[in-house]
């Protein structure tokens, strides 16, 4: 399933002629998240980590910390595009690296100037992506003032998180990590928790990792498949056994299957949503157009970082919030390859049963040196396995309801 005959000689979609897109009717999605990155450093070593290990260096060339006037910049332009866009709603992500390490001082400056701009212009939800360790009290005061949701990454229990996520010095983060998700949980700041991110490691049991997140009952859990393509594969790829595919279908089970509805885990919701005829809400399954930019720390506007685990410049693009607007953004073929839905996907993609709800899996793991990002996902072979299964799952329950319901 991950062969695609022959390879251009330009990388797609370094060809996609934009233009003839529009001339057809093709028009792009105003982006509604902007993933904001406030510190360009990171506190931990996460042997996995797509912006510090992988192909992509470009960190080192970037500035530590945003400044005040590039943040002021940002907030100017995401209020210009939703205005312009007419747009009920904006979410802004504060990111890094690290994001916590730019400060109280400076991450409530950023969130006030960003609140200030869109203020009778558009709706904004402000969260925060941080890996917890220098989530303290002086933080989450901070975050409860301004209405801030935070996100946490936890690998599972203390072994499973602490084998990938360590210090420099080789120390695990568990205990550090655990420490601020247990403040975050308290009563007090328990309404800003928006959830777990945990990469999936095969080397961890499914259900033990699943049960050691929910014993911080989140409101989310996104599990995320390790980043790689067909040029660099994930551990243990590829695969024709499915095997990340068969590590997810446990928890699936359990979590489909479970008397009350434990926490949200997103991909599984997605898949359903979609095997039911709903549009996709998330980039890493389905065909709805990517609504979202990366703005870093020197104000330079980026493709989604993800895309750092592919080559050295994946993400870059010319434009800067210094002068360019982001409606320019829209226009440059890498973007509009993101929004172009099934147009984007390979021959092979389009012939499998599941296209409209794989959508080609997570754009960054369709990568192929030499001919570009119209692959397969590497992950093609896991994919099929769980949404076929998560499909029979839920069509077995509709069979049900439909002879259940009263003729």
């Amino acid at each position: 399933m991950g062969e695609e005959p022959g390879a251009d000689a330009l990388e797609w979609p370094a060809g996609l002629d934009v233009d003839r897109l529009l001339e057809l009717g093709w028009r792009p999605t105003a982006l509604r998240q902007f993933i904001v990155k406030l510190h360009s450093r990171c506190n931990l070593a996460c042997d996995y980590c797509y912006m510090y290990e992988m192909a992509d260096q470009g960190w080192r060339r970037q500035p530590r910390r945003m400044s005040k006037m590039t943040v002021d910049r940002v907030a100017a332009r995401v209020a210009e595009h939703a205005l312009a866009h007419r747009l009920g709603d904006v979410e802004v992500i504060l990111h890094g690296g690290e994001p916590l390490l730019a400060g109280v001082d400076h991450t409530r400056y950023a969130v006030r100037s960003l609140r200030s701009a869109l203020a009778g212009v558009a709706g904004l939800t402000v969260r925060v992506q941080t890996n917890g360790v220098l989530l303290d009290e002086a933080f989450l005061e901070m975050f409860a003032e301004l209405d801030v949701s935070v996100g946490v990454s936890l690998d599972g229990d203390a072994d499973g998180h602490d084998r990938h996520r360590r210090r420099v010095s080789g120390r695990g983060s568990y205990d550090e990590v655990r420490a601020g998700l247990e403040r975050l949980t308290s009563p007090a700041y328990r309404h800003l928790f928006g959830g777990l991110l945990c990469t999936v490691d095969l080397a961890n049991d499914p259900l033990v990792t699943y049960k050691a997140l929910l014993e911080f009952a989140p409101p989310m859990v996104d599990f995320l498949l390790p980043h790689g393509h067909w040029g660099a594969p994930p551990p243990g790829l590829p695969d024709p056994g499915a095997i990340y595919g068969e590590w997810l279908i446990p928890i699936f089970d359990h979590w489909y299957g479970a008397p009350r509805r434990e926490t949200r885990i997103r991909l599984f919701g997605e898949i359903v949503r979609l095997v039911c005829g709903r549009p996709s809400r998330s980039e890493s399954i389905g065909l709805s157009p990517a609504a979202m930019l990366v703005v870093e720390t020197n104000g330079g506007m980026e493709q989604v970082d993800t895309l750092k685990s592919a080559y050295d410049g994946a993400t870059g693009t010319p434009l800067n919030v210094y002068r360019d607007s982001f409606d320019t953004a829209l226009l440059l073929p890498a973007i509009a390859a993101r929004q172009i839905g099934a147009r984007a996907l390979s021959p092979t993609c389009l012939a499998c049963d599941i296209a409209q709800v794989c959508g080609g899996g997570l754009y960054p793991h369709r990568y192929r040196p030499g001919s570009g990002f119209r692959n397969p996902s590497v992950y093609c072979a896991d994919l099929y396995r769980l949404i076929t299964h998560i499909r029979r799952v839920v069509a077995a329950d509709v069979e049900l309801l439909a002879k259940a319901a009263p003729a």
